[in-house]
């Protein structure tokens, strides 16, 4: 009986053991597993071709369109909060924040390894350079004519965005637009201006400023949808590598177009917090943009911007109840059919 009993436990017992080791292989095999699929989604998002394949899955053109639509509205706002009830009177060096704080996140997605690489074929340094000059003179000069300029006047400058974009694609690209098209965003044009007619403060000043930066932003958003399709670029790594670019030209430009005494204004909790909102908003901005420009076109991203203001017009009467005059609701809503059929 005892005998028996030995037996019957040894038998139990190998049988557990196998049972274990059984698991124990399961275990190994599912964690072996997982870390594949990690690894295999890691090199995905390190390789410049699979980063750009999971941007193109990820932000199509209708979702990169809204997010910097979202984006746009807020950082507008913002600024011009900043830039006037704030007090904060060096646009330039707002830029500045912007950007540094942008490199920023962006270095610490490259420390630990979440950034994506550039693509494989290089890219003239020449390109990189002229994206990180004009990107510095766009950003730079727009928030120099928001500060100097109402938002009804600094979004009726972004009007000759549009044919300098068409112009500029003609003559670097040769690429031509349909009379359709051509048509469609004469229409917007005209019901943005329309518009935003009523609020057309400016400064002498703010308006030369408003001029010069029309080229630079046309050129601007070329270069980046162009970049990013015809060469692989993805909108993080593209902005890694010409961010620093930006960085130093807007230094260049700060004593230029920034008065003195930056060190002087009132560092205060609510200032900086604002300030800093801002940069965030800044980040998320030049990443949206970049992405919209990567999924679409320069003119579809700039007729984006004449969709924007006339949603902040009616949004502004439907809800707020401003009045901004029959004719100007009018030309709001033309431009916002002619805009619906042009970006779709």
């Amino acid at each position: 009986m005892l005998c028996s009993r030995r037996m019957f436990n040894l038998f139990v017992s190998k049988n557990v053991r196998k049972i274990l080791k059984r698991k124990d292989s399961d275990a190994g095999e599912r964690g072996k597993a997982l870390e594949e699929v990690r690894g295999a989604l890691f090199n995905e998002l390190r390789s410049s071709e699979g980063a750009r394949r999971q941007q193109q899955r990820l932000c199509g053109p209708t979702v990169a369109l809204t997010f910097n639509f979202l984006v746009s509205v807020g950082i507008i706002l913002m600024n011009k909060l900043i830039l006037g009830k704030v007090g904060f009177n060096y646009p330039i060096f707002l830029t500045f924040i912007h950007y540094a704080l942008s490199w920023f996140l962006m270095a610490i997605l490259n420390v630990i390894s979440l950034l994506p690489a550039p693509p494989t074929k290089s890219t003239r340094f020449t390109s990189l350079l002229a994206l990180g000059i004009v990107m510095s003179f766009s950003t730079g000069l727009a928030n120099v004519s928001l500060k100097y300029n109402s938002v009804g006047f600094y979004q009726m400058a972004k009007i000759a965005v549009t044919p300098s974009i068409v112009v500029a694609e003609f003559i670097l690209f040769r690429k031509r637009v349909s009379f359709q098209k051509v048509l469609a965003l004469s229409v917007v044009s005209i019901g943005v201006a329309v518009a935003t007619v009523t609020d057309l403060q400016f400064h002498f000043f703010g308006a030369c400023v408003a001029v010069a930066w029309i080229i630079p932003s046309a050129v601007n958003k070329i270069l980046w949808s162009n970049l990013q399709q015809q060469e692989n670029w993805t909108a993080l790594a593209l902005m890694w590598k010409t961010t620093p670019i930006t960085l130093f030209f807007l230094v260049v430009l700060m004593p230029w177009l920034d008065p003195p005494g930056v060190l002087s204004f009132s560092w205060n909790f609510n200032n900086t917090s604002a300030i800093l909102m801002s940069a965030v908003l800044g980040f998320l901005l030049q990443w949206s943009g970049a992405l919209a420009l990567g999924a679409t076109s320069a003119v579809t991203h700039v007729v984006l911007g004449q969709f924007k203001t006339c949603v902040i017009l009616l949004g502004g009467y439907f809800l707020f109840g401003s009045n901004p005059g029959t004719i100007s609701i009018c030309g709001a809503i033309t431009a916002l059919v002619e805009c619906q059929s042009t970006l779709t």
